[in-house]
């Protein structure tokens, strides 16, 4: 059995610049719905010149086999 990965975080598209728990709420149930689920959530840190921040990574998998 073969799996693919997808990593998010809060610098994707999705997200329009402005993390919204209503929009990754809505966002992980579409890639639920085709199939995909998560394995993995930790945060990461983020330094930029003028400061450091974490940032939210979220790992999910689907078997490669699924047909949604």
């Amino acid at each position: 059995m073969a799996y693919e990965y997808k990593v998010l975080t809060q610098k994707d598209r999705v997200f329009s610049g402005r993390f919204d728990p209503e929009v990754l709420e809505n966002l992980l149930n579409k890639l639920a719905r085709e199939g995909w689920r998560v394995v993995g959530v930790t945060t990461g840190q983020v330094t930029s010149a003028l400061a450091s921040r974490d940032e939210m990574i979220i790992i999910l998998e689907r078997n490669t086999d699924y047909r949604y």
